[in-house]
């Protein structure tokens, strides 16, 4: 069995029956009548003032026996918000999936992961806001450098790991991290297993400062994450939301939360998120037994968000 196939995503069947379906669906709607009580419906005023770029990353591993199949529609729907909520141009987001072929510069190789991660921080000056989305394979290795708490380097998986290897957390904030000036803000979305601290960044609610006191931070810039998971926990693909499509279970509900309430802080984001990850948790392993014996008690686990300094979460607005 290779890695991948041992660790990869939790592909959560959905619904295996129609009410199960239903009952997802009604958290979601009952998710957004709160938010628009509690927050209002409010068009969105934070207009970022310099230049928006964007990296979106979705790997299926086609034809493989670990392959993904929500990755694709997690980019897809990643495009959309970006364009329509926050005003990104087309011309400035560039997408690597395996659509465009495995020879393409646009297939998401290690080799092309890495041009582009160095193509969405160049050139960047204050004002600009950055974008890097991730979905598919994450795994973790052992560290050798003694800058991980736990031990493990976390990494994401191009379609080509297998022969190519993966891109580790040091090379992440290395490329994309470690470059941002003052007044540069990059977001990292990432729906992987084991993203918890996969940009390496410091703070995360805990200190996560590296114990080799290696410096793991920006250049004055402002560099946010949210992961799908902990360090040591795995994500989850589902068809539980749509009834059909498979999606990220972290990407599409983080999407619904945004789209739902403009103007959310960044810790009001994170708590919805919770809410319905936990009503759906709740509402899957109870109300229907034969999904909690087919899933082994697994269930999707609650985002985590990550930065390079501490800001004020919950009085800060929410803006790509």
């Amino acid at each position: 069995m290779t890695p991948a196939a041992k660790e990869c995503k939790v592909i959560i069947p959905g619904p295996a029956s129609v009410e199960l379906g239903h009952q997802i669906r009604h958290a979601l709607s009952k998710t957004k009548s709160t938010l628009h009580q509690s927050f209002g419906n409010g068009g969105n005023s934070g207009e970022a003032h310099g230049m928006k770029r964007a990296l979106l990353c979705g790997v299926t591993y086609r034809d493989k026996t670990y392959s993904l199949k929500g990755t694709v529609n997690d980019v897809k729907r990643m495009k959309v918000l970006l364009m329509q909520r926050f005003g990104y141009r087309r011309d400035c987001i560039r997408i690597l999936t395996e659509e465009t072929g495995s020879e393409s510069d646009f297939s998401p190789t290690k080799k092309n992961i890495q041009e582009s991660l160095k193509w969405l921080v160049e050139g960047s000056e204050s004002g600009d806001s950055l974008v890097f989305y991730f979905s598919g394979h994450g795994l973790r290795q052992p560290d050798f450098n003694d800058d991980e708490k736990d031990g493990f380097d976390e990494t994401i998986c191009p379609v080509d790991f297998m022969q190519e290897g993966m891109i580790l957390d040091n090379e992440i904030n290395s490329t994309i991290v470690r470059p941002l000036k003052k007044g540069i803000t990059l977001h990292a979305i990432v729906d992987a297993c084991h993203s918890g601290t996969v940009l390496d960044l410091e703070d995360i609610w805990i200190d996560n400062k590296p114990p080799s006191k290696a410096d793991k931070s920006t250049s004055g810039g402002l560099a946010i994450c949210l992961s799908a998971c902990g360090d040591d926990e795995m994500a989850s693909d589902t068809s539980a939301f749509t009834g059909k499509d498979m999606t990220g279970a972290m990407t599409f509900i983080l999407i619904h939360v945004v789209e739902n309430v403009p103007e959310i802080t960044y810790g009001s984001l994170l708590d919805q998120m919770h809410e319905v990850i936990e009503q759906v948790n709740y509402k899957r392993c109870l109300t229907v037994p034969c999904l909690r014996i087919l899933l082994g008690h697994r269930k999707i686990e609650n985002p985590m968000l990550s930065s390079s300094q501490e800001f004020p979460v919950y009085s800060k607005k929410f803006l790509l």
